[in-house]
């Protein structure tokens, strides 16, 4: 598509009271700005984004995901504004889409009706009950007569309910005639893009409005809108997978991540979290379990057990209170009150209850290999680096420091000692 598209994202999001520049506050697990750049690049192969606040910091969150994206550091001090963060960018085509980074919601499909114009000026409206807060758009017969920011409506304009959703398409020529007119006499002393519209149209040029969902086109300015922006990502997530034949049970006490997939057959219970680049495979995710970065294949984990990154689960079943953490387990049981971490171990082996892999010595990390068939009794600890080869018991309680061989037990206890009417001795009870 013959298409260039602006990304205003220079702002300094004041009203979110954060160190965090506004568009890299995440929503389901990405910054706010990737949604953006995301539904400009179906839409084009021409992208720049406007930086200024923390410029750098958001460029290198950028370039770490996206390739072939180009930026423009606004000259803040001299062209404050939507109007000034736009000068001076060069475009490869004749017509360009000026998008906002604080709109993680819009996709190429809600775009699409803008693009799809051939107007000098194509813009984003939609109507409001309570219209406060947003530029006013003064429509007659079809056409944009005007946009006026609140801060400089009439009483009578504020009375108008079309408002500004924000979103522009400009011919090339239209932005570079328009732009160096521009003034910044206005209450805020800034340069307003939305001034090219009066301009244009006090040349008879043709300016249309599009009616569009405000949902889409929803930006956030706070915390508040932040959240709510979330629930609406979470829902849209939610009801894809769904339809792809996701099971969710209570779905709207469940959580999952943007990035997150699902194959094949797989069930959430309530209050499930799911995070990162998580892949489940024909599995079942039991009540407030927390899943994040794993490959989990053909298994149940759960209920309240945590699977953490680096993980991948095959044929295997966690039960509650269970850790799990960069660990490759395939046909294994580790039913309750276990931590397994920096661990591979093989089919037929059962995780007893109070199990862990002490991986740490306060400097590196080590790994356990445990065999297929190990049972593995309650209450060890499996100091790394050590390996349990095939078919090896290990004696509840025992504290495993040394390689273990096939077929072995492996005990290691204090030896018990009873001393006799010791309780009535301590507490006085009379008897001895």
């Amino acid at each position: 598509m013959s298409l260039s598209v602006i990304i205003l994202a220079a702002g300094q999001g004041t009203r979110m009271k954060s160190d965090l520049p506004k568009v890299l506050h995440p929503i389901s697990g990405l910054p706010m700005l990737h949604y953006a750049i995301r539904a400009a690049q179906a839409l084009s192969d021409d992208i720049t984004v406007v930086l200024y606040h923390q410029a750098d910091r958001i460029k290198d969150a950028i370039t770490a995901s996206f390739e072939g994206i180009a930026f423009k550091i606004q000259d803040h001090s001299n062209y404050p504004g939507t109007g000034g963060a736009v000068m001076d960018i060069e475009t490869d085509h004749d017509r360009i889409l000026v998008l906002n980074g604080d709109m993680p919601l819009v996709t190429a499909e809600a775009l699409e009706p803008l693009v799809n114009s051939d107007a000098d000026i194509v813009m984003s409206v939609f109507d409001l009950e309570n219209p406060s807060g947003y530029g006013r758009v003064v429509v007659e017969n079809g056409e944009v007569q005007a946009i006026v920011e609140e801060k400089d409506c009439t009483e009578e304009q504020k009375r108008i309910k079309t408002v500004n959703a924000g979103v522009y398409v400009f011919r090339k020529e239209i932005m570079e005639r328009y732009l160096p007119l521009l003034s910044n006499e206005n209450a805020q002393a800034e340069y307003y893009l939305t001034d090219i519209v009066k301009m244009a149209r006090d040349e008879g040029r043709h300016i249309i409005p599009v009616w569009v969902e405000e949902e889409a086109f929803k930006g956030v300015n706070s915390r508040f809108d932040l959240a709510h922006a979330e629930e609406i990502m979470q829902n849209r997530i939610k009801e894809r997978w769904m339809r792809a034949g996701v099971t969710m049970h209570l779905p709207r006490t469940i959580y999952i991540d943007s990035r997150a997939t699902f194959h094949g057959d797989c069930t959430l219970d309530n209050g499930v979290t799911i995070h990162g680049e998580t892949i489940i495979t024909s599995s079942h995710i039991r009540s407030h379990t927390v899943v994040e970065e794993a490959d989990i294949r053909h298994s149940s984990c759960g209920p309240m057990a945590r699977i953490r990154p680096g993980s991948i689960l095959e044929d295997t079943h966690i039960g509650n209170f269970v850790e799990v953490k960069k660990s490759h387990l395939k046909g294994v049981k580790a039913g309750h009150l276990s931590y397994l971490g920096d661990a591979e171990i093989g089919e037929g082996t059962n995780i007893g209850a109070g199990t862990i892999t002490c991986n740490y010595d306060g400097v590196k990390k080590y790994k356990t290999k445990i065999g297929k068939n190990v049972f593995v009794g309650s209450d060890t600890q499996l100091v790394a680096p050590v390996t349990i080869e095939d078919n090896v018991m290990i004696a509840a309680g025992t504290t495993v420091t040394d390689d273990v061989g096939e077929g072995s037990l492996a005990i290691s206890r204090t030896p018990q000692k009873i001393v006799a009417n010791f309780f009535h001795r301590f507490f006085k009870t009379g008897k001895r």
